[in-house]
């Protein structure tokens, strides 16, 4: 790593370091550097701090692009839509509607055709909330054919109601920092993007454990209650319920 990006990592990451063992300057004013003698006399030190200033650089390059409160990352794949069509599916397209998307690991599996199966089924009810959804994994758009072919009687998923992305290349993944780099696959990532575009909601669950497509409704419904509202939803919150008025007279009155 040059010079700039090893100052950035010590300043953040300063525990990775030991105190006086870590220099900065160049090659010729390293010989009159008082942490010289620290690294001459304990070479592994060096070796040490070389190995993770470069496990941590390469790692905060590859980490996620997708933060709560800015643009969802955008993309344009190969999806098997609801009518058995292949599609370039872009992400921007659903702009002026909220988007409930959602990772899952692979076709042909356990888990996952639990979930799929649910939120396909779903799909109207997110509708006539202004919501799409849409699922993603590792696997092929041919993949998806397949499995979208096979009757839930023998493994498959059947007629869907919702597209399936094909994240071949695990770019998509690796954007919104679920990727599972030792296996190849995704963790169960969930994203709920507003309609301007913007990312509302992270939830990402390690890959035994499903997620619920009612929960999700709710949080849905949740947000854009705030969004025209201007209040906010305390835990639980249900449409119907009480919300808050974000002042602290109102905040008093909510408990």
């Amino acid at each position: 790593c040059d010079l700039i990006e090893f100052e950035e990592v010590v300043q953040r990451f300063p525990f990775v370091f030991c105190r006086g063992c870590v220099s900065t300057e160049t090659e010729t004013d390293f010989q009159s550097s008082p942490n010289q003698s620290a690294i001459t006399k304990h070479p592994f030190l060096l070796f040490n701090i070389t190995v993770n200033v470069s496990y941590i650089i390469r790692h905060t390059r590859l980490k996620s692009k997708a933060k709560i409160g800015y643009l969802a990352p955008d993309f344009t794949a190969k999806a098997v839509m609801p009518d058995g069509q292949f599609k370039d599916l872009k992400l921007s397209d659903y702009r002026g509607k909220y988007v409930v998307f959602f990772f899952y690991p692979l076709d042909f599996t356990f888990v996952c055709p639990t979930e799929i199966i649910a939120f396909s089924e779903a799909a109207e009810e997110f509708r006539k909330i202004g919501c799409e959804v849409i699922g993603a994994s590792v696997d092929s758009h041919f993949s998806h054919f397949a499995w979208t072919n096979t009757p839930r009687k023998q493994g498959g998923l059947g007629t869907m109601k919702i597209p399936l992305v094909s994240d071949v290349r695990r770019t998509i993944s690796t954007d919104y920092g679920v990727l599972k780099e030792d296996e190849g696959i995704a963790f169960r990532g969930l994203f709920i993007i507003d309609d301007k575009g913007i990312l509302r909601q992270i939830t990402i669950n390690d890959l035994p454990v499903g997620r619920s497509v009612e929960e999700t409704m709710r949080l849905v419904q949740a947000f854009q209650f705030t969004d025209k509202n201007g209040e906010v939803c305390p835990a639980g919150w249900k449409p119907g319920s009480d919300t808050i008025k974000p002042d602290p007279v109102s905040d008093l009155n909510s408990f």
